[in-house]
């Protein structure tokens, strides 16, 4: 529960740090972390409201609208852009 901003306020630190630390290493390995952290804010969209609670696709494309309108919201969105919604 709470809001989207409170939600990147608690994950922005974590993933700065992944960043941080297997970006020196592998970028590649952190294009899954970056799939799967976007998956998760589609999955908790879809709990969220109730009108994506069965369309994947909806809450996937107001996901992408969202990090278009707030690039600088969640660190991977700045650092990879907002081109990588699976």
């Amino acid at each position: 529960s709470g809001t989207l901003t409170e939600l990147a306020k608690q994950l922005n630190p974590l993933l700065r740090g992944w960043i941080a630390y297997y970006g020196r290493f592998s970028r590649s390995a952190l294009s899954t972390l970056v799939d799967y952290v976007n998956q998760k804010l589609r999955a908790w969209i879809m709990r969220k409201f109730k009108r994506f609670q069965s369309h994947k696709t909806r809450a996937n494309l107001f996901l992408r609208k969202l990090a278009r309108e707030n690039p600088r919201l969640f660190v991977h969105w700045q650092v990879f852009g907002t081109n990588t919604f699976t």
